[in-house]
């Protein structure tokens, strides 16, 4: 046990020390957003700790090699290789996804497609970025998805691209949609007048019928598959899920879905990802360029969505509030509240909720398609 112990601290060199100690530092804050700010606590406290336990000397948890010889194959590069190596967790965490999302706001209102796929902009914006700044086209295109605003496409791109950044991305995203209500209201309000941010759009609930909500999830995942061949795992899943919700006779299932399921995948996720941040492979200078390449793609989706709704107003004789377009990037439901919070801090009569919902739910469409499409142009 003394020879264990002086082993631990004597054979990492002081720059191994230097690196333990900024990963512990890391992790901390994570751990802190999740509990303290309650910033996606399911996913960023089990990364928060995950990146303390591979960057331990001599971690048990992660596969330890002596000569280039695996010495005792760590339980978490098991689950790595069980959930993230096959992109096998986060497809399942996007049956969780779709049976939480209720797409009768989109049904209502169908030209809200436009904003969810407007609020894609920043992805392919960022991708050019990312090759400005020397990234190779796979590296650019993976970081570029960060774009999507959803998670579990980050990590699917990522990982089918065999990035080296992968774990960077995923943190990136993570951390920037749980700071969209943070993010997003200085981008609109520097784009926006003061009055297209009091517009009123008074919302009419339309009866959406039961057939047309089975056959939605269908209907899109066909064309998906037509369109964007390589979205269709993305797409597939997701509508399955949504479809859990609206077929009527799996209510128990669906709920299991929504909540302990998706809790239970995404939890797995967080303490999967862990064996890509340990400190050799993590503290790059490319890891804090990745995260404000990540900035730029949540801003200008937010840019994207919102000049969308002003070019609407251009040729439309009923306004359209611009800041819906800004709920059209795929963090849900993060924009929607966001966008509808400030709708009410300008006139407390201004309900965007729905319409922003609405939006919300299309862009989380259009970044799984999207995720498609950067697959199929890049894989």
């Amino acid at each position: 046990m003394i020879e264990t112990l002086l082993r631990s601290f004597l054979e990492p060199t002081a720059t191994q020390w230097m690196q333990y100690i900024a990963m512990w530092i890391i992790g901390g804050i994570l751990i802190y957003l999740a509990i303290k700010k309650d910033m996606e606590p399911t996913l960023l406290l089990p990364m928060g700790f995950g990146a303390i336990l591979v960057n331990l000397p001599f971690s048990g948890a992660v596969t330890q090699y002596v000569n280039g010889v695996a010495e005792e194959i760590g339980p978490l590069d098991v689950l790595f290789n069980a959930g993230i190596a096959n992109e096998l967790f986060p497809l399942l965490l996007f049956i969780g996804i779709g049976a939480m999302i209720d797409f009768g706001p989109l049904l209502t209102n169908p030209k809200l497609f436009m904003f969810g796929a407007a609020a894609q902009f920043g992805i392919f914006f960022t991708l050019c970025m990312a090759r400005l700044f020397g990234f190779s086209m796979v590296d650019a295109a993976s970081i570029s998805i960060i774009g999507a605003a959803d998670g579990p496409t980050a990590i699917f791109v990522s990982q089918f691209l065999e990035s080296g950044y992968a774990p960077a991305i995923l943190v990136a995203a993570y951390s920037y949609m749980a700071l969209v209500p943070i993010i997003q209201p200085p981008v609109i309000r520097l784009i926006t007048t003061r009055e297209e941010r009091r517009i009123k759009m008074p919302y009419q609930q339309a009866d959406v019928s039961k057939a047309v909500r089975i056959l939605f999830p269908i209907v899109i995942t066909v064309i998906a598959g037509l369109f964007a061949p390589k979205s269709v795992a993305l797409v597939g899943f997701l509508m399955f899920g949504n479809l859990l919700r609206e077929c009527g006779v799996l209510g128990s299932l669906s709920e299991t879905a929504q909540k302990e399921f998706a809790n239970i995948i995404t939890l797995l996720l967080g303490l999967s990802i862990s064996p890509k941040m340990q400190a050799e492979a993590f503290l790059k200078p490319e890891t804090l360029l990745i995260m404000l390449l990540g900035l730029v793609a949540f801003i200008f989706d937010t840019v994207g969505g919102v000049l969308l709704g002003k070019l609407f107003n251009l040729f439309s004789k009923t306004k359209i509030n611009p800041m819906i377009g800004a709920a059209g990037i795929s963090a849900f439901p993060m924009a929607s509240r966001t966008v509808h919070k400030m709708g009410l801090e300008e006139d407390k009569q201004n309900f965007l909720l729905m319409h922003a919902a609405g939006a919300n739910v299309a862009g989380q469409i259009s970044s799984v398609i999207a995720g498609g499409l950067i697959l199929a142009f890049f894989g």
